[in-house]
Formats: structure tokens, sequence, C-alpha cells
């Protein structure tokens, strides 16, 4: 198992990497087959998940490479999946990964990368996305990416490389993002954008709700070991929770203004979450995002255990103002209607991202996710510094926060950022 970890060699600056990767031609599914054979990278219970809705969403498709970090979460990620496919006799059928396509180690996701597939599903933490994105997009693979796709500019930009070259060699990108693959906010978004509310003046945008899961640090375990195992709760690998978890209402946000914010103002702290278990990151956020035709959004988030969840987006516009997740009032009072039978957005993401595969027309989400990754990040660092965050100011920043060697040693933790005392421009080296 290889323990440790170079940022510069993964985010392709090495000239011996890049040159042995040098762009390819998309294969064919499994040498001429009709099957697409995909390979998943971080097995926790996002991977676990999107292994499950990937198999599920289409025939024709086989899991046959796992990777993670740990070997404990890969053997628990394997099985789980053997557990389905023993209650599920078609999804077993897909199941096809035998030990010799599961790796474990720093170096899983290029083994995985490496073992002969077609379609890769990143879900490692944050951080780590930008390095796995651009490996598989020079070996010509396929990518169902989930959100956020990095933790800072840095990440964003090699985000947008990772792109544009997928666009190059005709590969496809699909987000974690589902609400843009779920029929009712396609019909209530389509129309808004019809003109049903007017022009879109301001909105509300909220993911407000309590505590999520931790990990109690084990006596074996080394600094870095348990920032990973536990990486919620450390920007450098989650980009905090407005950014792991409040993406999905900003990118709503983006989607129905058709825009990126051009300018944010926020506040936010640390109230709930002091012990130390719980990292460096804010448990509040309320920031005030302007976009390019004056309309502004008030976006907040929250993690608090004994307060009142609220998660959803609201729109006013000249003429009404929407909900994008269940109704229009521009003078009809219109709701749209789930249907019974309606895919889980989870499942048809990759639905979509197949048949967009199939049908050679692939979906690249890729940088419509870094805006909306970029928003959050932001949004971030509008509260974290207490200043007015400009986009082309938040995309150029040298702000960098993945350490640049990483193995299982020590690290101490990042200080809790104070407005007016944290600088946009850092690195871990000036932390």
């Amino acid at each position: 198992m290889t323990r440790s970890w170079k940022r510069r060699e993964f985010l392709g600056t090495s000239a011996a990497v890049t040159a042995a990767m040098a762009i390819p031609s998309v294969r064919a599914f499994a040498q001429g087959s009709d099957v697409l054979r995909v390979g998943v990278i971080g097995c926790g219970g996002r991977g676990t998940g999107a292994a499950r809705d990937c198999l599920r969403s289409s025939d024709g498709v086989e899991l046959v490479a796992m990777g993670d970090l740990f070997p404990d979460r890969l053997e628990k990620s394997m099985k789980n999946l053997a557990e389905v496919a023993s209650e599920e006799p078609e999804f077993g059928k897909k199941l096809k990964v035998d030990r010799g396509r599961a790796f474990a180690g720093f170096d899983a996701y290029q083994r995985v990368i490496d073992a002969d597939i077609d379609l890769v599903l990143i879900a490692t933490p944050p951080t780590f996305r930008p390095a796995h994105l651009e490996y598989a997009i020079r070996a010509g693979k396929h990518v169902f990416m989930e959100k956020p796709v990095a933790v800072d500019p840095v990440g964003i930009r090699s985000i947008m490389a990772s792109s544009d070259m997928a666009k190059e060699k005709g590969l496809a990108i699909v987000a974690g993002t589902q609400r843009r693959h779920a029929s009712t906010y396609l019909e209530i978004i389509g129309r808004i954008h019809d003109g049903a509310i007017g022009d879109v003046l301001s909105g509300q945008v909220f993911w407000n709700q309590g505590g999520l899961w931790k990990a109690d640090r084990e006596p074996d375990w080394s600094d870095v070991e348990w920032q990973i195992r536990n990486w919620l709760y450390f920007t450098w690998l989650s980009g905090d929770h407005i950014v792991e978890q409040h993406i999905h209402n900003l990118d709503v946000a983006n989607w129905v203004l058709g825009a990126h914010p051009v300018r944010a103002v926020g506040v936010g702290g640390r109230q709930w979450r002091t012990a130390p278990e719980y990292g460096h990151i804010f448990d509040h956020f309320a920031v005030d995002l302007e976009y390019p035709s004056g309309a502004r959004v008030l976006s907040m988030c929250r993690q608090i255990d004994g307060t009142a969840s609220h998660v959803g987006e609201h729109f006013i516009g000249t003429r009404g103002s929407a909900n994008p997740s269940s109704w229009i009032d521009g003078g009809s009072g219109w709701r749209h209607e789930v249907p019974r039978s309606e895919v889980s957005p989870y499942v048809q993401e990759h639905t979509d991202l197949i048949a967009s595969i199939r049908a050679g027309q692939p979906l690249n989400e890729g940088r419509q996710v870094a805006e909306s990754t970029l928003t959050a990040i932001m949004a971030r660092e509008a509260a974290y510094t207490g200043q007015a965050i400009a986009w082309d100011e938040i995309l150029n920043a040298n702000l960098e926060l993945m350490p640049p060697n990483l193995d299982f040693g020590p690290m101490a933790v990042d200080p809790v950022p104070v407005p007016g005392v944290t600088m946009l421009d850092r690195t871990r080296e000036t932390m």
C-alpha cells in the first residue's frame, strides 16, 4: 500500500507523468463489447452509494475495480455491495470486482483508472478530486465525480483545465449535483427561464440542519490519518460545509440566474462545534451574493444540533415567485406533481451520463460544477476573511490548502479562521 502523496506530482506538473499520459483516443467499451466497465475511487458511504446507483441505472454496466486509501473502507464497501447483490440478482450480475482489482493506498486511484475501465466514479474527499479527474481524463476515461470538485482556487483551475481537455477528447463528466437531473427542478427552472415569474430579482438558498457524523480518533491513527478519516471538519479536505454540502443550493441559484455571482459579502462562525474533534471549520454562514444582472441571493447554511431544519431555494421575480422543488406563483399558483414512478435523481444522473456516452454525445458538466464550487469557496472566504470577495479575485487567488507532501505522520490542525486576520492568499506553508 502506497503511504505517501505528493501534490505537485498529481496535479500534472511532472513532465514525466504528462509525457507518459499524452492524450490517447477514447477506447471502445471493453474491446468492442456493449459493456461499460466501471471503477470506483473512494469507498465511503457516498462512493458505495454511487456504485449502487450506477449499476442500477442502466443495462450493460459492470463494476470491475474499486480503490480507497484505507483497506478497511474498501472491505466494508465490498461487503455492502455483495449484500445488495445477494438480494438483487440483476445487480449481482453486474458486480465483477475481484481481489485483483481491489486497491488500497494513496495510489489506489491510479490503479483503478489503469485497470481496463471505461468510466470512473470519483468519490474521494474533495481535496483529492482535481488530481483524480486530471489523471482520469488524461487516461481517456469518462467520469462521474461527486461534488464539490475542489476546496480552493488552485484546484478549481485544475478542474476547469481537465474539463476543457475532456471536451477536446470527447469524454463525459457528470457531477453529483443531482438536482440538475431531477424532473421537478428541470420542469420548474425551465418555466422560470421561459419567464413564468418575470425577471429574477432576488433569491434565498438554505441548508440548515443539525450536526453530521464524526470519526472518533483511535490510538494508532496518526494526525493525517485522523484528519482524513474525519475529513468533514478540515477545510483542506472538505472545503467546510458551505462548500461540501451547501453547494447544492448555490448550484441551483447559478442555474436559475444563468450565471455565477460577481461578488460576495458574508459572516460566519463557530459556536456549537468547538471541541477538537470538530477540527477548525465553522458551523454557520450567511452570505450575500451579487449576480451580474443585479439580482441578490441570500445564502445561509448551518450545522447545529437542536436548531430548525430548512433545506431549499426560493426566488422572486418581477411577476411572481418560485420554489424550484415544487411550485411557481406567477398568478396561477402552478404546482408540479412528481410522478409516482419517478426515478431517484441519484440514479437518473448515472442514466443520463451512460446514455450520453452511448449516444456519442457525452455530457460535460465540469465547468458548470467548477463554477458552483467556486461560488461556495468565494462565499466561505468572504466569511473567513471578513472582506468583500470578487469573482475574478477568488478565481485567480493564490489560495492552496492541500499539503505539498502527505503521508501518515504528524500534522497540526490549522487555526480557526478569524475575520479581519485570515488572509485570502494563503497556502499550507504560510498558515
